[in-house]
């Protein structure tokens, strides 16, 4: 049994454990996602370098032998340090399995994936990083861990190129005249996008350039240009439930490195969802807040009603 990505700060070793008791261990998987503690800040993501340290030296000390860890490259404010420091946590990593477990043959592997911004979330306004510098900081990154001849032969190292990224930009956050672009795209003959195999980079732009030729804007300005507060999203219609205006300030607070605390143990940071969708936050037994569930309409729709 493979076990999914598993949250450092919540992993149960004598569960993970009994669930590959009668099978082969493939792994565990581990997701920091910001090589530096600073980087982590920005994306809220409050796990330090000492708690990914002390999670994985529980797993090599109980016969784990492999740990995957998974970050991403690209992320606001990011720099060449942050992901340099990915280099130097693997290394760690390493160094801590290797005294827990009395072993060398431990090995921990390192997977990068491209930061591509979403809307209706605080990073909708963030400019992404172009192809070219994403992979050339996951070169620098390959060879720091390369270089290293005591930690570098255990350390494996996985990543994608930064084009299919741009492309995911694209579809993201594009407005409606990136239909065009996919029609184009589509007529030039692009068949299942998603297989690396398939993909073709430059008849994505090819088809931008064909289909937006008309038009003031351009692959770049959907994918690597900054947003402005006042700008005008072309997903601003569409009610997710939080409002725009406390999107803005999260944002806002991210750039800053400010940490902010899960609303389920604190005061309410009126975000807008729950006075909007309903939703509410009952106290559990355990004293503990649980996760929001919320039914927005308990009767069920019958196949004949939904096509009428």
């Amino acid at each position: 049994m493979s076990l999914p990505s598993t949250r450092v700060d919540a992993f149960n070793v004598d569960l993970a454990n009994e669930l590959t008791r009668n099978g082969r261990r493939s792994g565990l998987t581990f997701a920091p996602e910001g090589g530096s503690e600073r980087i982590r800040k920005v994306i809220n993501k409050m796990v330090t370098e000492e708690d990914l340290i002390r999670t994985v030296t529980t797993a090599y000390a109980n016969g784990w032998r492999q740990v995957k860890l998974y970050f991403m490259c690209g992320l606001p404010t990011e720099t060449d340090e942050d992901v340099l420091q990915i280099a130097e946590v693997a290394k760690r990593v390493i160094e801590a399995g290797r005294e827990a477990s009395g072993m060398k043959d431990i090995r921990c592997t390192v997977s990068i994936g491209g930061f591509v911004p979403k809307p209706h979330t605080p990073f909708q306004w963030a400019a992404q990083l172009d192809h070219e510098a994403t992979d050339a900081r996951l070169h620098k990154l390959r060879d720091a861990i390369r270089a290293d001849r005591r930690y570098g032969k255990s350390i494996g190292f996985r990543y994608h190129d930064g084009k299919p990224g741009i492309i995911e930009g694209l579809l993201s956050r594009g407005d409606r005249r990136v239909g065009a672009v996919i029609e184009q795209v589509w007529r030039q003959g692009a068949r299942f996008d998603g297989w690396s195999e398939h993909f073709s980079y430059q008849a994505w732009a090819d088809a931008a350039h064909e289909a937006l030729r008309d038009v003031p804007v351009d692959l770049n300005w959907y994918t690597i240009r900054e947003r402005g507060e006042d700008e005008v999203l072309p997903w601003d219609h569409l009610d997710s439930g939080l409002d725009k205006e406390w999107l803005w300030q999260d944002w806002q607070e991210s750039i800053s490195g400010a940490e902010v605390e899960d609303c389920r143990w604190t005061p309410c940071y009126d975000c807008g969802v729950c006075d909007q969708m309903g939703t509410s936050i009952q106290i559990g037994p355990t004293g503990q807040r649980l996760l929001p569930v919320t039914v927005v309409d308990p009767t069920p729709v019958l196949a004949t009603e939904a096509s009428s």
